[in-house]
C-alpha cells in the first residue's frame, strides 16, 4: 500500500470505475477497525460492515456507478485528504437492468438513463496509507440529481 495519499486516492477512486468493479480491491485500502459514514446513515466500524455497505453498489443495484474527481486537498503531515466528486449513474447498460425497477423506471422516465449528484469525501489514513476513516457529505434525495450530458 502506497504512503502516498494522492496516489492512494487516485487507485482507491480507480476500483469503484473498473469496468467491473472489485470489492475486495475497494476494501483493501481499509484499516481493520476503519469507520465509514455513508452520508444517509449511521456511522460504520470495521470491515465487515463498510463490505455489507458497499455490497449492492458492487452487485449493479443502482447500476452503473463512476465517480469524477474534479478537486483534491491533501495534508500529507496529518495523514487527511478531501475530494470533491460527481457521481454518475447510468441505468441504460446491462449493469442498469440490474437496478432496482422503480429507481430504474423513474430514471430512464425522468432523465433518460443518466443522472448525478455531487458530493465530498473526508479520509482519515494510518500510518501506512490504510483508510481509518471514510466520511461522506452527499445529497442523495431527489429532486436534487442532475441529468447529466
Amino acid at each position: 500500500m502506497s504512503t502516498d495519499l494522492s496516489q492512494t486516492i487516485d487507485a482507491f477512486v480507480a476500483a469503484f470505475n473498473e469496468p467491473e468493479p472489485d470489492l475486495d480491491r475497494v476494501m483493501s485500502f481499509f484499516a481493520e477497525d476503519a469507520r465509514y459514514l455513508p452520508g444517509h446513515g449511521p456511522e460504520l466500524h470495521g470491515l465487515a460492515a463498510i463490505r455489507a455497505e458497499f455490497a449492492p453498489q458492487f452487485a449493479g443495484r443502482y447500476g452503473t456507478m463512476t465517480f469524477d474527481v474534479y478537486d483534491q486537498v491533501i495534508d500529507e503531515t496529518r495523514r487527511r485528504a478531501t475530494i470533491r466528486w460527481a457521481c454518475r449513474l447510468d441505468l441504460t447498460g446491462a449493469r442498469g437492468r440490474r437496478a432496482f425497477p422503480p429507481v430504474r423506471w423513474f430514471a430512464r422516465l425522468r432523465y433518460n438513463g443518466r443522472m448525478q449528484w455531487h458530493g465530498l469525501d473526508v479520509f482519515h489514513f494510518d500510518t501506512e496509507g490504510r483508510i481509518t476513516g471514510k466520511f461522506t457529505y452527499a445529497t442523495f434525495r431527489l429532486p436534487l440529481w442532475e441529468k447529466t450530458r
